[in-house]
């Protein structure tokens, strides 16, 4: 990314610790601004009443119990819903010192940095050694253990010393360097042996280092340290960049874009204050190019193509996509409104002090990227077409089953019309030890099951890099498109297949506000299978219930509709309605379309014809 020297070079040369390195000077006349400004106004008002909050009730205490309960259960809410409370105290109490210039909330936040400084490790136990055993022969004791969270935790306290430490008293000051000297650069930068994180190739490797990197930025004095220190940082960065393939595409999804990516351009940016705008890491394609990934896949200002480990709904980070709008002149995606303070739940300091700072509101209420787009890295491709009543998109993906974040979903697709998911992705599922374990595809959102794709002979798709689709066409001729997966590879032996294609069309009738998908399904059974044998069950998975009426099914949304036809005398139809875990309070309802046939010839296709429309 950039050699030592010429990274030492800079770091060298900056005589005093610039005053914009949180994104931009607290001037007196910056927070006026900012305190007046009406699109911050919701989010300024939530962090107020946080502070307030804070201030009024007892730290979250953080039980020996609620520790144990992710080792002897597998569950990690009990400890980390009050470990990111801390953190979200935390984030409103400084930022309500720093933008209101005053110190009514300054005692709470000093015994809420004394507890935080007082937890036995800052890294959460669903990323700590399961048994005493492992903690004794690993290689730093768990307070020095550095995952995502103790990275971010050390990155926000030093922020706060940054923007109002000098008014804190100094044994807090004090105690908030020294922890971050022992549970994190010592571990991080002292020792020949690195974190398996920054070999990473997905968020960790951003977040960790990024973290750790900004938080040296703002402590460190010793430059010369301090350049071996970033020389690290930059190192774990390439790892993560890696990642991407050159077209910007993010194969965790768009959520983790804005996690990894974000941390990558927030640590960027403040190395480029740093050095006087000397070192630019956000030059070069490919960092543009990932810029420009949410623009791609956002459909509307809370809804996206979420394959992976995403959710369905999505608030863009508005400081961040404003500085990359600004600094590589790209086109944002659709957003109208600053994410709530708690859109996060982690309360992560630079999402929200970024989104204060840095939100331009000429990006917001901007129209979203339209036309066909194709990542061939990832084999996902987005057609997104904009009519007179609203938004038609379609998305599809090939891929393998071994990607980072994997779900089991070759050849399942998205339908969205202006505001409404009607043919879904679930998305991500609750994480939990078993999530990210062995029993990851018992699991329905991770699980083919999950998914718009068919059952072969009682066969779902299988986990692996082996398991994967091929593209055999991709074209696009006056605004159709034609999009082709061989997904024979995509199922194990078991299935007895010798040839499956998933062919799409897609067209968008612009003027007439509507669009049809034709999905055609061709398979070729094994020889040695007899017709009785032989059956399919294709799934089609919404968040909408579906009504049966003959040999249509349809879907039904606020402002638009699908209509999927089919021949009831080769198929027959049924809905499940399915009841799974979320990570909200209330369990997620998921509507799953089975069209199923059996007694199939050998070679068989099932062609589907889906009609889109804007009420």
């Amino acid at each position: 990314m950039i050699p030592f020297y010429q990274l030492r070079e800079a770091i060298i040369a900056v005589q005093a610790r610039p005053t914009t390195l949180t994104s931009g000077a607290l001037t007196p006349a910056k927070r006026r601004e900012l305190l007046e400004a009406q699109h911050l106004a919701g989010l300024l008002k939530e962090i107020h009443e946080e502070a307030e909050r804070a201030r009024r009730e007892p730290v979250p205490l953080l039980s020996f119990t609620d520790f144990q309960a992710y080792h002897s259960a597998g569950t990690r809410k009990e400890f980390e819903k009050p470990y990111f409370e801390r953190r979200g105290r935390l984030l409103a109490l400084a930022l309500t010192m720093a933008l209101d210039n005053s110190d009514t909330y300054k005692m709470t936040l000093e015994n809420l940095i004394w507890e935080i400084c007082n937890e036995y490790a800052w890294a959460v136990p669903a990323h700590l050694p399961d048994t005493i055993d492992k903690v004794l022969t690993a290689r730093v004791p768990p307070n020095r253990y550095v995952d995502l969270f103790a990275a971010e935790t050390a990155h926000a306290l030093a922020e706060v010393l940054y923007l109002v430490g000098d008014r804190l008293n100094d044994w807090v000051t004090h105690r908030v360097k020294q922890e971050i000297e022992q549970r994190v650069f010592q571990p991080v930068f002292e020792s020949a042996h690195h974190f398996i994180w920054t070999s990473k190739t997905n968020n960790w490797s951003a977040v960790c280092s990024g973290a750790v990197g900004m938080a040296a930025l703002l402590l460190v004095d010793d430059r010369e340290r301090l350049a071996g220190m970033q020389d690290r940082v930059v190192s774990a960065m390439d790892s993560f960049l890696a990642g991407y393939g050159d077209d910007g595409c993010c194969p965790e999804g768009l959520a983790y874009w804005r996690y990894g990516f974000g941390y990558f351009v927030y640590w960027a940016e403040m190395l480029y204050e740093f050095t006087n705008g000397s070192i630019d890491l956000l030059k070069g394609d490919k960092i543009k190019r990932i810029a420009e990934f949410p623009a791609a896949v956002a459909l509307s200002d809370t809804s996206c193509i979420n394959y992976s480990d995403c959710r369905p709904t999505f608030r863009p980070a508005t400081g961040l996509i404003s500085r990359l709008c600004r600094r590589l002149d790209i086109a944002p995606p659709k957003m109208t409104s600053v994410p709530s303070f708690h859109e996060d739940h982690c309360y992560r300091w630079p999402f929200t002090f970024r989104n204060i700072m840095w939100t331009e509101t000429e990006w917001l209420h901007a129209p979203g990227a339209e036309g066909t787009l194709y990542f061939a890295s990832t084999d996902w491709l987005v057609d997104k077409r904009e009519t007179a009543k609203g938004l038609f998109a379609f998305s599809a993906k090939g891929g393998h089953n071994n990607e980072p974040h994997n779900h089991n979903d070759l050849g399942h697709f998205i339908l969205h019309i202006e505001g409404d998911t009607l043919l879904a992705d679930l998305g991500m599922g609750v994480y939990t030890r078993e999530y990210f374990g062995k029993e990851r595809y018992d699991h329905l959102h991770a699980s083919s099951g999950g998914h718009s794709v068919p059952i072969i002979n009682g066969e779902h798709q299988a986990a692996g890099e082996a398991y994967r689709a091929i593209v055999t066409k991709n074209d696009t001729n006056d605004g159709a498109v034609r999009f082709e997966l061989d997904l024979t590879q995509a199922y194990r032996p078991e299935a007895r297949i010798r040839f499956f294609q998933r062919s799409f069309a897609w067209k968008v009738c612009q003027d007439e506000a509507r669009a049809e998908l034709t999905l055609t399904d061709h398979f070729v059974f094994d020889e040695g299978t007899g017709e009785a044998e032989r059956s399919l069950t294709e799934h089609f998975i919404s968040f909408h219930k579906p009504v049966i009426r003959g040999g249509e099914v349809t879907w039904l949304g606020e402002k638009g509709s699908v209509v999927l036809r089919f021949e009831p005398l080769k198929l027959s139809a049924h809905v499940e309605t399915v009841e799974i875990p979320s990570r909200d309070p209330e369990p997620l309802t998921v509507y799953r379309l089975h069209l199923h046939a059996e007694q199939l010839a050998q070679v068989y296709t099932c062609r589907l014809v889906m009609s889109c429309c804007i009420h």
